[in-house]
């Protein structure tokens, strides 16, 4: 009976070990505001801001 308690904890043990350490990491702060920063350089909008823009229409390039 003493054997089948062991061998309960010990997959209760290995599952808790398996999902701590299958977890993912927080980045380190400055790492992490570095991300942020660069993503709100100019070379990063432009490339946002240019698959945003519309296309002129033929109106408007008419009016040109």
């Amino acid at each position: 009976m003493i054997w089948l308690v062991v061998a309960v904890v010990a997959v209760v043990v290995g599952i808790v070990v398996l999902v701590v350490t299958r977890r993912p990491r927080p980045e380190p702060g400055v790492a992490s505001f570095r991300r942020h920063i660069d993503a709100l350089s100019p070379e990063a909008r432009r490339e946002v801001m240019d698959r945003v823009r519309k296309p002129p229409t033929d109106q408007e390039q008419a009016g040109d």
